[in-house]
């Protein structure tokens, strides 16, 4: 998979089959679209290609109402890469971007820099300045200039649509088994291990640290809490783990997200390593403690329950 920081970086190259959208998530509505354009792209012979967003246009317009990042960057490289999508191009959006007026960006960037030749958007698709450019006009466009236009329906699976939206509030309530299943997998977030504040080492419980990207220092994470968790990348099976996602209110006041996983029985030392760490069953909410002393017989407690977790269930 080659990705591409906006679509300036290349001239016309390869004749693609194009999607484009912010894909937060990824979620299994996204996954229908993305692998009929995979499949549309192999039958006419063209690259298949992913147009994206970063910011998120939200974020970029009205910053303090923008919703949680789901996914980092990376998690959803990942995941556009699991589907087999040839090319991703990953749009810087500033006020010059936003300014496009729908012709502009018909002519200059799907026609003259990304060589779209097959164009396949969800229902409710807007682009251009002012989101004045629809379905019917871009389909009108593409006869003029030579591309195809199709569209796929929102998925919808009992009556419930299957969205971002939908996707972010079982996460903002804990309800991971909710989040996998409009996921189509667990939810998981990734990154380098970094340095802490060696506290959990030295109440006993030793924590592999993630930074949390949570772009706007204001918003908090999709979700936060104390999870039961399993740690991908450091073995040839998950590894059963402890972890807390949030600002680590009783040790810290900066409002840095951290994500800190405790791997039971576990002592290498990983620093610099990337690993995928999946939330499986939300455990509480965190809590501020007024001591170490209870804050380390609640991780404890935690880690008590998490294990128990795992010695109920097989590793999933």
């Amino acid at each position: 998979m080659n990705v591409f920081r906006g679509p300036t970086q290349f001239s016309a190259g390869p004749a693609c089959a194009l999607t484009i959208g912010n894909f937060d998530g990824v979620h299994r509505g996204h996954h229908a679209l993305l692998k009929e354009l995979k499949k549309g792209a192999t039958e006419k012979g063209l690259v298949s290609c992913v147009m994206t967003f970063e910011p998120h246009p939200k974020e970029f317009f009205a910053p303090e109402q923008a919703p949680p990042r789901i996914l980092n960057l990376r998690d959803k490289l990942s995941a556009f890469a699991d589907i087999g999508i040839d090319r991703i191009v990953v749009e810087h959006f500033n006020s010059a971007f936003a300014k496009l007026t729908p012709e502009e960006f018909v002519s200059e960037i799907l026609v003259k820099r990304l060589n779209a030749k097959s164009i396949l958007i969800g229902d409710d698709f807007c682009y251009g300045a002012k989101r004045a450019g629809n379905f019917t006009s871009l389909k009108a466009a593409g006869e003029k200039l030579g591309f195809e236009v199709s569209s796929i329906h929102t998925v919808v699976e009992s009556g419930e649509r299957i969205s971002s939206s939908a996707l972010r509030t079982a996460l903002a309530n804990g309800d991971m088994t909710q989040a996998s299943k409009l996921l189509g997998r667990h939810y998981a977030i990734s990154g380098h291990v970094i340095h802490g504040q060696q506290l959990g080492r030295t109440l006993g419980f030793p924590t592999l640290n993630l930074a949390v990207a949570n772009h706007l220092h204001h918003r908090k994470p999709a979700t936060s809490g104390i999870f039961t968790a399993q740690v991908i990348g450091l073995a040839d099976k998950p590894l059963p783990a402890v972890a807390s996602l949030g600002v680590r209110p009783t040790v810290e006041d900066e409002g840095r997200v951290l994500l800190e996983t405790h791997i039971f029985d576990y002592q290498k030392d990983v620093y610099g390593k990337i690993i995928t760490v999946e939330l499986l069953e939300k455990i509480r909410d965190e809590a501020k403690y007024d001591s170490l002393e209870k804050l380390t017989q609640a991780i404890a407690t935690d880690a008590k329950h998490a294990r128990n977790y795992f010695q109920k269930k097989p590793y999933v």
